[in-house]
């Protein structure tokens, strides 16, 4: 037999495992919060100890950078001689005496020349160096020249007078400046360089050294920067007693540690640079540390673990970049057992207080366990079946606590009462059809109530109509009931309205034949009981109301169910009608858009609403295909619906093409058609000819003569502004020839004396700029393009590479150039470049417009579908030229229907429709060019897509026979 134990025993059982491990999470969170508190404590003394390293760093170098970038620009980098170098001492002296970092500053020329300048501190300094009392600075300098090969070195005062000079000609041999690290850096270099820390060799600090490349580019300057207050900083940085922080290079070589004096090598070479490598310094922990620091942890530093010697060590490397050079790293090292010595105290602290805690709880929890009844666990067992919504077993527990049993009972009625009104919910939820939700929600509705027949009203402006209604057979019965109004309606009813809750009542046989009940009801001689359902949307305004018949009074808990429901069948009613309603009205609006572009412009037609109709008869073809590459081709149902809006929309952009440039019949063509302006000119030409014949003849030319020469010139004139207006439409192409005589032509001038800045708007005075004021009268050419013509392109309209909408079009430079000459010139049709990417810009504005549309999920592909029509599967489209592989089916589909519908229309004022024959070879050469997709276009003629469009949208005479066995082979 199974061992039990009694609820108390289990409660008691929970309770100390639960305060366990209350007790041990307490300890745990201390402990760790503690543990990061103090490890993040860590982190942050390392990290700043770095920030004011790096400050240290920055306060030496700054200065010196601001001195040896003085310098670079200081005559003294031009001088050739020592005398002439003398005189920027003065310079060099301030930069040593405001920057107290510095030690040295030096200029090594390109002539091999050195002049160096060295501040002796203190006494100490001078003795070593030999210096005269007195002595604050020591001179160095080489001279490399042909008439002097020199080495010196100078001692001078405060005031840089000399006082003593010394003769070094082993210097000049040893040292040349020009093979140092520090000049051949800063010669390749555009800017000042640092050098990595080194010994120096004259005063056994560790430093660094700064050069710049002088403005000249003839001389280098250097200074030397000593590096002994960083080991006083890091002494400062210490974060517990046994810490160690040291300073080393990219290589391992040891710049700063808090005991200074380790930092020099115990080395009998004294003239080493060298510094102490970290591998032998000493430091264990840090042994080695170097060999593991990654390339992506030099950049961003690291954090690291380690056991040295039984003793845990945390470890901490962080980079400190110098300006030009390599960066340092500094290094900590503090031991594990003094970091968290503190959080390890708290842990101990809170497991004794857990367990005398629990000392005490045991008991208290053992006395208020065996209070409880076995009746609450299974309770509790079916609290929990109700929460994982499993009905299928009614609540039977029994209790000799009243409590409990009362508690038992109404959680079954409960459990019964969410059953059902899930089972509703679910049933109207998964409907999405308006007029079937009405149907089930009325059906559930009389399940539920035990209803035997009932019709559900819904609000039409001032009647109640009648939107389904089921017998007692089940059947749908409603096309018998009649419309009412609202003073027709009974008093039950009205009532149910007025206090705005469900009601119970009874209709007379009048009531009933007056709403047409008949065939619902099983005595109509008797009138029947009803329970009237108000139905109420969020803001309280009557949407109708369900009218239950029913055999037997409803009881309380049933109307009170009923009336619960109906809340959220209101709320489904006013949902699902409102979706219906604002697709009705998206509906509406596409194609008011669509034909509020094919009513802007003649030259569209009818085209935003074929290209639908025939995009849909294409998909539709490919949807029943059971073989071929489109055998596994379908849809659902809101597919469907995005290719329908895709297709209304796609040519959406169309609204912000100018309706000029759409129309535009003619080349000189803008708002109105500029050639009556060149034909007035020609005129003003022709009265400037009879002038000039008057004149000759007052003149005393002979008449003949005269009237000959007009004629000849009146008849040059016309011929030329026949030519011109020839050019204007565009009609044939544009030779060179031509273009050349339209050059010659538009040479002539006529003279003007009205000022042409008069009367005009204010953007158009400020295009014509430095021409808006001409001395008058003044020549002007008789074709032009001038600066007033060219509209520029806001920087916003251009295309970058990159673009989020991924547009890869050529953008003119020029939103608009009206000029004359360039208008006129265009070689083919009557649209300059920048006009006709106004034109296909529509297309941008497709795309845009309709990415910032909110579609819902099943219609984020509208943009795509509608916005690649213009596209080709070769990738030379746009706006965006993409390949087949790239575009979606139905943006493919639509592309033919584009096409298709443009080369058939009969309603464009600009050309004859072509016939069904035309149309179909001129797609098989696009198909061949893979200008359209080839398989779709075999679909199109195999499914006889292309025949079904025509009997529809062409005219008699346009529809041939096609032989599309040749353009399918």
């Amino acid at each position: 037999m199974k061992f039990r134990l009694p609820l108390h025993v289990h409660l008691s059982l929970l309770f100390a495992v639960a305060l366990l491990l209350i007790g041990g999470l307490i300890t745990a969170v201390g402990y760790y919060m503690s543990h990061d508190m103090l490890e993040s404590s860590a982190e942050e003394l390392t990290s700043r100890a770095g920030r004011e390293i790096a400050g240290e760093i920055r306060s030496i170098i700054r200065p010196a950078n601001m001195a040896t970038d003085m310098l670079a620009q200081h005559r003294v980098t031009d001088a050739d001689t020592f005398s002439k170098r003398v005189a920027g001492l003065r310079a060099m002296q301030i930069a040593l005496r405001d920057d107290g970092g510095l030690t040295s500053i030096y200029i090594g020329y390109e002539t091999g020349d050195y002049f160096f300048l060295y501040e002796l501190r203190d006494d100490e300094e001078r003795v070593r160096y030999g210096a005269p009392v007195g002595s604050r600075y020591q001179l160095r300098s080489i001279e490399r020249s042909v008439a002097r090969q020199e080495a010196r070195y100078l001692y001078l005062d405060e005031d840089l007078q000399v006082l003593s000079s010394e003769a070094h000609p082993e210097y000049l041999a040893a040292f040349d400046p020009r093979h140092r690290g520090w000049y051949q850096f800063a010669q390749q270099a555009d800017t000042t360089v640092t050098l990595s820390p080194y010994l120096f060799f004259s005063t056994g600090e560790v430093g660094l050294t700064i050069a710049r490349r002088a403005a000249n580019d003839h001389a280098v300057i250097g200074a030397d920067i000593p590096l002994s207050s960083l080991s006083t900083a890091l002494k400062k940085q210490k974060v517990t007693p046994s810490s160690q922080l040291v300073l080393v290079t990219s290589e391992g070589s040891v710049v700063a540690y808090e005991d200074i004096k380790r930092l020099i090598p115990a080395s009998d070479d004294t003239s080493s640079t060298m510094l102490k490598h970290l591998d032998t310094f000493g430091i264990k922990p840090l042994q080695g540390m170097m060999d593991l620091i990654k390339p992506e942890e030099s950049a961003m530093g690291m954090e690291r673990s380690i056991s040295v010697d039984d003793e845990k060590w945390r470890i901490s490397v962080q980079p400190i970049r110098l300006p030009g050079a390599h960066p340092l790293y500094l290094m900590v090292a503090i031991p594990e057992s003094e970091l968290f010595a503190t959080a390890l105290n708290i842990r101990s602290a809170s497991i004794g207080l857990s367990l005398l805690l629990l000392a005490i709880a045991i008991p208290l929890i053992w006395l208020i366990s065996r209070l409880m009844s076995r009746s609450i666990r299974a309770l509790a067992h079916e609290t929990e079946a109700i929460r994982r919504f499993e009905f299928a077993e009614p609540i039977g527990i029994k209790s000799a606590i009243s409590e409990v049993d009362a508690l038992a009972k109404a959680m079954d009625g409960m459990k019964t009462t969410i059953s059902k009104f899930t089972d509703v919910t679910q049933t109207v939820a998964a409907e999405k059809n308006f007029d079937k939700l009405l149907a089930k929600l009325l059906k559930e509705t009389m399940s539920i109530s035990g209803a035997r027949s009932g019709a559900l009203y819904l609000l039409d402006e001032e009647h109640m109509v009648a939107c389904t209604a089921f017998g007692t057979n089940g059947l749908p019965q409603h096309e018998s009931l009649r419309e009412l109004t609202m003073s027709e309606l009974p008093a039950v009813v009205r009532t149910a309205f007025d206090r705005g809750c469900t009601e119970r009542g009874r209709l007379t046989p009048g009531e009933m034949r007056l709403m047409g009940l008949a065939p619902l009801a099983w005595n109509e001689d008797d009138g029947a009981r009803v329970v009237v359902v108000p139905l109420f949307n969020r803001q309280r305004v009557l949407l109708g109301f369900m009218l239950l018949m029913q055999d037997e009074q409803i009881d309380d808990a049933q109307l009170a169910f009923v009336s619960a429901l109906s809340a959220s069948a209101s709320s489904s009613v006013e949902t699902r009608g409102l979706i219906r309603d604002q697709k009705r009205l998206f509906e509406a609006f596409i194609a008011l858009i669509a034909g509020a572009i094919d009513a802007k412009s003649p030259y569209t037609g009818g085209h935003c609403g074929r290209v639908p109709e025939l995009t849909k008869m294409l998909v539709k073809a490919a949807c029943e295909q059971t073989s071929g590459p489109y055998a596994d081709f379908n849809l659902n149902e809101d597919e469907w619906e995005a290719v329908h809006v895709a297709a209304w929309l796609h040519d959406c952009g169309k609204v912000t093409t100018p309706e000029y440039v759409v129309d535009k019949a003619t080349k000189l063509e803008t708002i109105y058609d500029r050639i009556h302006e060149v034909r007035m000119r020609f005129e003003v030409l022709k009265r400037d000819a009879e002038i000039k014949c008057l004149k000759n003849m007052a003149a005393g030319m002979e008449y003949n003569i005269a009237q000959a020469k007009l004629k000849e010139e009146l008849q040059q004139l016309d011929e030329e502004f026949d030519f011109v207006a020839s050019c204007n439409e565009g009609g044939e192409f544009m030779a060179p020839d031509k273009i050349e005589r339209l050059k010659k032509i538009a040479s002539r001038t006529w003279l003007r004396t009205l000022d042409d800045s008069l009367g005009i708007s204010q953007d158009e005075r400020r295009r014509k700029g430095v021409e808006l004021r001409k001395r008058l009268p003044a020549q002007e050419m008789l074709l032009s393009d001038k600066a007033e013509h060219l509209l520029k392109r806001d920087p916003q309209h251009w295309m970058a590479p990159g673009n989020r909408w991924g547009f890869a079009m050529d953008v003119p430079e020029h939103l608009y150039n009206r000029g004359e000459l360039h208008n006129l010139s265009v070689a083919r049709g009557t649209l300059s470049a920048e006009e006709r990417y106004k034109i296909n810009e529509h297309m941008v504005q497709t795309i845009m417009m309709l990415s910032q549309l909110p579609f819902p999920r099943h219609l984020q592909q509208v943009p795509e579908i509608a916005g690649g029509h213009h596209e080709r599967m070769d990738g030379t489209g746009y706006p965006r030229r993409l390949k087949q592989e790239d575009m979606s089916p139905m943006a493919r589909m639509m592309a033919i229907a584009d096409i298709f519908e443009a080369l058939t229309a009969v309603d464009r004022p600009y050309k004859k429709g072509k016939s069904l024959s035309e149309a179909i070879r001129i797609m098989s050469f696009m198909k061949k060019d893979r200008h359209i997709d080839p398989e779709l276009f075999d679909l199109f003629l195999s499914s006889g897509v292309y025949m079904d469009y025509a009997r529809r949208f062409l005219s008699r005479d346009q529809i041939d026979e096609v032989d599309i066995k040749a353009y399918l082979a």
